[in-house]
């Protein structure tokens, strides 16, 4: 499945909780075959971490926060020409493709 949002990008979580709603981050991480995405900030869990060695590595026990996916239906890419949720278009140049904002038709990086 071909996605618009790559790791990196700037995003906005327009739609789900209101905690999340409104809120802007990075892509942490795209999940191709499950349409989602993690989001650096937003759409945070609490998980109870036990101690574990594994491979003379210790990691400490504790009360953690992460990042859990969100939808890729729920975020908008952000322009940064017009500072702007927007959908994302292609446009092939020179034979390749390039991603173009649906606003301002600036290039997204």
């Amino acid at each position: 499945m071909k996605m618009r949002i790559k790791r990196g990008d700037q995003i906005e979580v327009i739609t789900g909780k209101s905690e999340n709603k409104g809120k802007r981050g990075e892509v942490l991480r795209v999940i191709t075959k499950e349409r989602r995405v993690v989001v650096q900030g937003v759409n945070l869990r609490t998980k109870h971490q036990g101690q574990v060695q594994s491979k003379g590595k210790t990691v400490n026990p504790g009360i953690v926060k992460i990042e859990a996916p969100l939808d890729v239906s729920n975020v908008m890419v952000v322009c940064k020409k017009c500072n702007k949720p927007t959908r994302v278009g292609i446009s092939r140049e020179s034979g390749k493709a390039i991603r173009v904002c649906k606003k301002c038709g600036g290039f997204i990086d």
